[in-house]
């Protein structure tokens, strides 16, 4: 009888009315199919719920109906509505993290994420890794930046940990096609110097180069002596001006105090710094000072370097 009703006045195939152009249903896992109908006419889906409980059952799928949020639009069909619920097609929302950021700013744009649950909010950073699965593990550096979707409601910790993984694969794929010259025993140190390239890099082009200059130098024994790191180590200290005294002021992570790599990554490096890190031109170059214009001068000596230094940053 019930069918018979809906063949007649073609309910299946009629737009439903909506309160409103657009209603937002979040369905939990467990909930019934009759809970589902009555929670969608309660929400503004202007129908019986008797009816739409019974069409999901008639369609023989009600079972099939899949929690998670999602975003009903003006002119949406009873049988469009089931497919919809039925294949689990979320309202998804995204989020971009940006090559470059360091941790505490990835944190910063997911607290501002207002349809995310801000489950990793107030925790401490060697907590938040122990959430992750990866305890005693820093979490600088740790995250492949890219932007990532995610269904309204769900958390921080789901979210990074996609980008952990993320990171994890990007870094393992980077490794297997290193240069078997590299001065690199391990992915951690790759990714470490990945993220220095990032920070250092301000035209795409001079990233190998720019590795270069690093590799070269490690390989000598030279202090990396970049500002970037000594930046990172400042903190909060930093405040937008890097002077004399910071570079002599020792910090983990200061390398003109300290040979070799810091100890953790300063930022999140993106594929392109991670291949620089483990296919670095080949050049004998140890040296390189900004032109002004993004690119960067790149000297094999100290003489070159300082009327490089002369002409593009003291105008001599």
């Amino acid at each position: 009888m019930l069918c018979v009703g809906f063949l007649a006045y073609g309910w299946l195939n009629h737009a439903l009315t909506l309160v409103t152009p657009t209603i937002d249903v979040s369905i939990e896992f467990g909930t019934s199919p009759r809970a589902v109908a009555h929670d969608l006419v309660a929400l503004g889906v202007q129908t019986s719920p008797l009816l739409l409980y019974g069409w999901f059952r008639l369609s023989g799928q009600a079972r099939n109906i899949k929690a998670g949020s999602y975003e009903l639009q003006t002119g949406i069909t009873p049988r469009v509505l089931l497919t919809q619920l039925v294949r689990g097609d979320e309202s998804l929302q995204s989020v971009t993290l940006i090559e470059g950021w360091n941790f505490q700013q990835v944190m910063q744009a997911l607290s501002k994420e207002e349809l995310l649950t801000h489950d990793a909010k107030g925790l401490e950073p060697d907590f938040i890794m122990k959430q992750l699965g990866r305890p005693q593990l820093h979490p600088e550096g740790r995250f492949y930046p890219d932007t990532y979707t995610y269904a309204k409601g769900s958390g921080e910790l789901a979210l990074l940990r996609r980008a952990m993984h993320a990171m994890d694969k990007q870094l393992a794929a980077a490794w297997q096609v290193r240069a078997s010259d590299i001065t690199m025993q391990t992915p951690d140190q790759a990714l470490i110097l990945a993220s220095i390239i990032e920070k250092e890099t301000g035209l795409d082009s001079d990233r190998a180069m720019i590795a270069s200059v690093f590799h070269n130098r490690l390989r000598l024994g030279m202090l990396l002596q970049t500002d970037p790191t000594v930046i990172y180590g400042l903190g909060e200290q930093f405040d937008g001006n890097l002077r004399r005294r910071d570079l002599v002021t020792d910090t983990p992570w200061n390398t003109y105090t300290r040979a070799g790599l810091p100890p953790t990554p300063i930022a999140m490096p993106g594929k392109a710094a991670l291949m620089a890190a483990v296919q670095p031109a080949r050049s004998k170059a140890l040296y390189f000072v900004a032109r002004g214009d993004g690119s960067s001068q790149f000297s094999d000596n100290l003489a070159a370097h300082n009327r490089a230094v002369q002409h593009y940053q003291l105008g001599l």
